[in-house]
This record gives C-alpha cells, structure tokens and sequence, in this order.
C-alpha cells in the first residue's frame, strides 16, 4: 500500500491556526500519511510585530519548532493542506506570499494532480470562515492541485468547521480551537491522506 506524503503549510500569529494544523497532521498520521509541518515567514517590519502583544514570542517559539517550506517539501508532497488566519475574509499575505513564489513549479506542471485542501481561524464569529477557504481553493485551482473539501463526510463536521475545511473562532481573547474544532480538523487529515493514498496507489499501477 503506498504511503501518501501530506504536507501542512500554514501562517499563525497567536496560535489558533497552529493548533488547527497539529490536528490535522494527526489525523493524517493516523490514516498512515507521512507529514510534514511548515510555517511560512513574517515578513511584517519588527516595529509593528513589537507593538502587538504576544507576535514576537509565538513567532519566535513557532521559527524554533517548523521550518519553512521550500519547493522541495511542495514537489516531495502528495498532497498539500493550506492553513491561515482570516485577513479580511481573505487569505494572510504571509500564506499568499508562499504560494505565489511556486510560479516555477507550476510552469513545470509539477503541481499537476497532487491533493489540495484549505483551514482556518477567524477572531469573529462569521468573519470569514467559509469565504477564507473558498479564496484558498481559486490559487489551489490554477496550481492544479485536486481540490479535497471535509463536506459532511463524518458527523464531526456537523458541529465543528464547514464543508470547505476545518475552521476555528478564537473570539477577542483569543480562545485556542475546542474539540468540536480539532475533531473537524483530524478528520480533515484522514480524509485528505485517504484521497492522496486513492490517487497514488492508482499512479503506481
């Protein structure tokens, strides 16, 4: 049985989307997926990340412990899970600025038939959970990547996240993802490694 290489690209700031992405890997793990986890790159002047609290800590404790992707990791994969925090109903620009320095890959047609899927956190209720995932899969499209939603596959996702992938509200203060949230996340994984492991096994033979 082949075993199916997920990586997991995400942006967090205070956390949430982190916890989101441990749960996902867990999942995918469970399922037999080799996985790798990566935080993409603050690019923000360190002015403004001082001003915020609790950014500088969570940034330098998240640099220590992922590293960040490279195109290795991207081309290594059979399926890549994209993780980020709401920025205005919209992807971070710190996830977008990643997916936008793969042109090369693409050119290649490299990305061509690997899994793609999308999660995130938002701070407010309805501030963008479904269309933060649903802008996630238009860049998924134009790479080619093979679009995996969690739909309503398992009863999990009946009480946490959308059809469109795992999501989290972590409202002002900053509440980390409850297990209605990491459940809807896990199983996102396994269902991603299942559909990676589908098209792989169907590739080698």
């Amino acid at each position: 049985m082949s075993v199916p290489n997920v990586l997991i690209v995400f942006y967090s700031r205070n956390g949430s989307t982190e916890k989101l992405a441990l749960a996902v890997a867990e999942g995918a793990r469970a399922e037999g997926a080799e996985v790798r986890i990566r935080r993409v790159r603050d690019f923000v002047p360190e002015e403004i990340i001082q001003r915020v609290p609790g950014w500088a800590e969570n940034r330098d404790r998240m640099y220590a412990l992922y590293e960040a992707p490279t195109e290795a990791d991207v081309e290594w994969a059979d399926a890549i899970i994209f993780g980020t925090p709401t920025r205005f109903g919209n992807v971070s620009a710190e996830l977008k600025a990643f997916v936008d320095s793969l042109g090369g890959l693409w050119f290649q047609g490299k990305l061509n038939g690997k899994v793609g899927s999308a999660f995130n956190s938002t701070q407010t209720m309805h501030g963008g959970n479904e269309s933060t995932n649903l802008s996630m899969y238009n860049f998924m499209a134009h790479l080619g990547l093979i679009i995996v939603p969690t739909g309503y596959a398992d009863p999990v996702m009946f009480q946490g996240g959308t059809p469109y992938g795992a999501t989290h509200v972590s409202g002002p203060q900053g509440n980390p993802p409850g297990e209605s949230a990491l459940a809807a996340a896990r199983f996102q994984g396994r269902r991603v490694t299942q559909v990676a492991r589908a098209l792989k096994t169907s590739k080698a033979s």
